[in-house]
Formats: C-alpha cells, structure tokens, sequence
C-alpha cells in the first residue's frame, strides 16, 4: 500500500531475469558469434568483425546445398501450415456437435503428443517400407516391370515427412481451436441466422472473423514447428533432408562460425514468420473493431 517493493518481488524478479538470460542467451550467443572475422572461430572472444561467414554459408558447406534445404523446409512448413489450419478449424467446427465416438478421436489425436517423437518417426518410416514392399508385389503383378525398375521408395518430403510432421502440429492445431470454440459465443450465429444469413454467410462473415486471431496462432505454431522438427521427421524424410536435419549433420562436421551464420539466419526466419502471424492478428482484430 506504500509503493515499496517486498523482498519477494527483488527475489522473483531476479529469477525471471535469470531464466530470460538462460532462455536467450545462447541464441544471442550464436547471433553474435556469427559475426566473427574470417581468422574467427567457434569461441569467444570475437577475432574481427565481418560477414565473412555468411558469404561462406552461402558459398555451399561441402556437398550440402543449404539453399536448397532452406527452400525444402520453407515450403514444406507452407504446407504443414496449411493442412494444420484447415483440419484444425474443420474439426474444432465438427465438434462443436456431439459426434458418435468423439471423444476416443480426440484423445487419439491428441495422444501423439506423448508419444516419444522418435518412436513415432520410426513407426512411421517402418510402416511406409512395408507400404513400399506392397507397391513392388502390385506393379510386378501387374506386370508393370519399367514401373518397378525406376520405383525405389514412396517416402518423401511430401508423404511420410509431411505426416510425421502433421502428428506433430494438427494436436496442438486442434487443442487450441477447442478452446477457443468452448468460450465462442453461439448468438452471434443465432443473431445472423435470424437475419436470413446461409450457413456459408455466417461461417464467412461471423465465425471465421471472430476465431481469426487463433486461426492466426495455429498457423504460426504449424510453420514454427515444423521449421525446426527433427525427431519425427528423422526416420521418415526419405532422401531429401530438410534444413533441420542438414543443420543436425552440421554440428558434427563443420568446425567453423558458419554454423553459427546458418543458425542466425534460420532464427531471424523464425522471427519474421511471428512477426507476420502477429501483424496479421492486429490487422484483423482491427477489422473486426471497424465492423463492430
């Protein structure tokens, strides 16, 4: 009541900020370092000041292509993305009634998530090996012998990495638009119906407007997760790797701050796409106040 601070608040304070550092600190770590002069190296203290390393990232790492890597990760996030929202707010729209065997569904969807993730990675790539062993019996009996010699595996980038991915994201994806839909308010919709509003009209101009920033948040935690997942794509990614798992193989080959230029550049993408998913919130909660 007198405007001092208690020792508790110093304490708690001082613990936050420990965290915050502990929590930070080695990603400002590696943003700096990466900054080293071309006689740099993995330690401090900096020996120069350049962008040497980042010109040498850029130059190749060996038979790594990190650009392309890069580009397989961007739009395989993309399409994570995608399909994590759409199913999200479909389902989260489906459960909104009862439905028949529901809640099994939901704890099986939402089971993946305390799965060890290279267990599921390893369940995952086992199952596609035996979906290719049946492909091979298929085509050699259907006589298509051309189709078999040039057949190695169904696994992919698009196959099994976007599944194992999407065990990964559609859980949180689903958790989240429940719980926005259990505090939506149904008169909204009652309110549009009444005013001769179609089904299609309401979802359109009503629902999707009012969960928007959350489908917002289910998008930026679909591309986030999916930018830095290793473990569940680690057995199922097929022969093209993602920016991850090349960034993985790095760790233990390259002697040099150009890890650390991939590492801060793979952060600031990070960076842009939340900035992004929360410019996109302001805009349409900004929308949603000039309707209102």
């Amino acid at each position: 009541m007198d405007g001092k601070r208690s020792p508790g608040f110093y304490a708690l304070a001082a613990f936050f900020g420990l965290f915050l550092l502990f929590l930070y600190g080695p990603t400002i770590t590696i943003f700096v370092l990466s900054f080293q002069g071309p006689e740099g190296g993995l330690t401090f203290p900096l020996n120069g000041l350049s962008l040497h390393w980042f010109h040498e990232l850029f130059k190749g790492i060996g038979v790594i292509d990190i650009g392309a890597a890069l580009l397989r990760s961007f739009k395989l996030g993309l399409l994570v993305t995608s399909l994590t929202v759409l199913l999200a707010v479909s389902a989260a729209l489906a459960f909104r009634k009862s439905l028949r065997g529901g809640g099994a569904l939901f704890y099986v969807t939402v089971a993946s998530l305390i799965m060890p993730s290279i267990i599921v990675s390893l369940g995952i790539g086992l199952s596609f090996r035996l979906f290719d062993g049946a492909l091979k019996h298929f085509f050699e009996w259907l006589g298509w012998f051309e189709t078999l010699e040039g057949f190695n595996t169904s696994m992919g980038l698009y196959t099994s990495a976007l599944g194992a991915q999407l065990t990964w994201t559609l859980p949180f994806g689903l958790l989240i638009m429940f719980a926005v839909f259990n505090r939506f308010n149904a008169a909204y919709e009652e309110a549009a119906r009444d005013l001769g509003a179609t089904p299609w009209q309401t979802l359109h101009h009503v629902v999707l407007p009012l969960i928007g920033p959350a489908v917002v948040g289910v998008a930026m935690f679909g591309f986030t997760l999916s930018w830095d997942e290793i473990a569940r794509s680690s057995q199922a990614i097929g022969d093209l790797n993602t920016l991850p798992l090349e960034l993985q193989g790095l760790t233990t080959t390259v002697t040099t701050p150009v890890i650390y230029a991939l590492g801060t550049i793979t952060t600031l993408v990070s960076f842009v796409v939340v900035a992004l998913a929360l410019g996109l919130a302001a805009l349409g909660r900004r929308r949603s106040g000039r309707r209102g």
